[in-house]
């Protein structure tokens, strides 16, 4: 085999691997997405490019990840496990957009919400100047929405 013919068989595979040079070699790292990952139980599977499933457990993850979204684009290698392959040492490329952002209430919606909480904490405010704190099951109820007001907003 020529010099030629050793180099092409070293090139990095199209569509779905990025190649390394390590003392003069090529190697292959495979990457793909997120299918899904279960942060509760410590794994998931991974869909790499050329449409293979891959296990990943927590101990993969990097430093300071504790899950991974679905649809992050991850980088990893592969090593052969009980069960069939496994991802070893992610890497993140880039993660998707947010579900809830892309989900969020249209701002003309939020800003009638924010006016009717605002006119609810009036009647708040004018009670507790009177010396009267909201009845408890009351109290519970302004919580509620002023929790679900600050999700919306958070998101």
């Amino acid at each position: 085999m020529g010099a030629a013919s050793r180099a092409d068989s070293l090139e990095p595979h199209g569509g779905g691997s990025s190649g390394h040079e390590t003392n003069g070699r090529v190697s292959t790292v495979p990457t793909g997405k997120v299918k899904w990952f279960d942060g509760e139980k410590g794994f998931g599977f991974l869909a790499t490019d050329e449409g293979d499933e891959v296990f990943v457990h927590a101990s993969a993850l990097p430093a300071g990840v504790e899950a991974l979204k679905p649809g992050s684009r991850v980088e990893f290698g592969v090593a052969d496990g009980k069960r069939g392959p496994q991802a070893l040492s992610i890497r993140l490329l880039d993660a998707p957009a947010s579900v809830v952002k892309a989900a969020r209430k249209p701002a003309d919606d939020m800003a009638v919400i924010v006016e009717d909480l605002i006119k609810l904490l009036d009647g708040v405010s004018n009670s507790l100047r009177r010396g009267r704190y909201p009845d408890d099951k009351h109290a519970r109820q302004i919580a509620a929405v002023l929790r679900a007001v600050a999700e919306d907003l958070d998101a």
